[in-house]
This record gives C-alpha cells, sequence and structure tokens, in this order.
C-alpha cells in the first residue's frame, strides 16, 4: 500500500505558471469566436457542426496554440479517427459497455500510432455512443466542424493576435 500511495503521491514538480491576464482573455476570446462560427453557420445552413468535445478543443487551440495537441493534423485527424473508431464499435458490436471501453481504447492507440492525438477527440466515440448516429457523423458534425474551427483558429492566431499558428501541419 506504501507503495501505491508513493506513486501516486506525485513529484517534487510544481504548477504551471499563471498565465498572462492578456493570454486568459484571448483564449476566451478565441473560444467565444470559434464555437460562435460554428453555431451561425450550422444555423444558417442548417446543419449540425457543433460536439461537446469541440469545446474541450477550444482549449487548446486558443489557449495552448504552441502544444503538439492543438496542431491543424490532431485536431482534425484526431477527431475524425475517434469518431470513426466509435461509429465502427457500435455498428459492429452494439452498445454494451464493454465496446465503448473497447472503442475508446483502440482511439486511443490510433490517435498514437498515427501521431494525431487531440485529447478532446477522446470524447468521441462516447459521444457516438450516446447518440447513436450513422456513418454520416462523420461527415457532418465531426469533419464539416473540426475544419472550420481550425480555420477560425489560423485565422484569429494570425489575424487578431499576430502570432505564428501553427507550430507543423
Amino acid at each position: 500500500m506504501e507503495r501505491l500511495l508513493g506513486r501516486i503521491r506525485g513529484t517534487t514538480g510544481s504548477r504551471p505558471a499563471f498565465p498572462t491576464a492578456g493570454a486568459i482573455t484571448w483564449a476566451g476570446v478565441g473560444g467565444f469566436l470559434g464555437i460562435l462560427t460554428l453555431a451561425l453557420v450550422g444555423a444558417r445552413l442548417d446543419l449540425t457542426l457543433l460536439l461537446g468535445s469541440f469545446g474541450a478543443s477550444c482549449v487548446l487551440l486558443f489557449g495552448y496554440p504552441e502544444v503538439p495537441f492543438a496542431q491543424p493534423a490532431n485536431v482534425v485527424l484526431g477527431h475524425f479517427i475517434s469518431a470513426a473508431v466509435g461509429l465502427f464499435f457500435l455498428h459492429v458490436c452494439g452498445p454494451h459497455a464493454w465496446s465503448l471501453g473497447l472503442a475508446v481504447g483502440v482511439a486511443i492507440v490510433a490517435m498514437m500510432a498515427t501521431r494525431t492525438v487531440h485529447p478532446p477527440a477522446g470524447s468521441n466515440p462516447v459521444i457516438v455512443f450516446l447518440s447513436h448516429p450513422g456513418w454520416g457523423f462523420l461527415l457532418f458534425p465531426v469533419l464539416a466542424g473540426a475544419v472550420p474551427l481550425t480555420l477560425v483558429a489560423l485565422l484569429f492566431h494570425a489575424v487578431v493576435r499576430k502570432r505564428r499558428y501553427p507550430v507543423y501541419w
């Protein structure tokens, strides 16, 4: 028991420094603009472009755009791969607790194996199992939401923040 507690006690590291007030504000503005864009365009076109996981994507895209998880390929492919894995397990294995767990595990493996890890996308199999969509879900809302959200981040960082994004494609 002592060894177990020692492993989960943590190391001597400290919490990260506080972001500046400006960085916090701009992250909030970026998240607002990203989700607002998807909501307005979706309403105008009468399409669903939103996923709950896109809110978490905004945290990375606008709050921590320099991290690997926030790069365009990670956002778009991470969402696509995870949703596809979720759909596969739902339609092939059925809506069981074990198949949901397997879908999340395989989605993590697939993102890591393709170097497109995007942590918010890890929730896509759960979203799939809760909503039981068809294969069209990959196009609407997954790709039709992830691509414009990434484009908003590209424009936001280039025009509003006047900083380089992405770090890599």
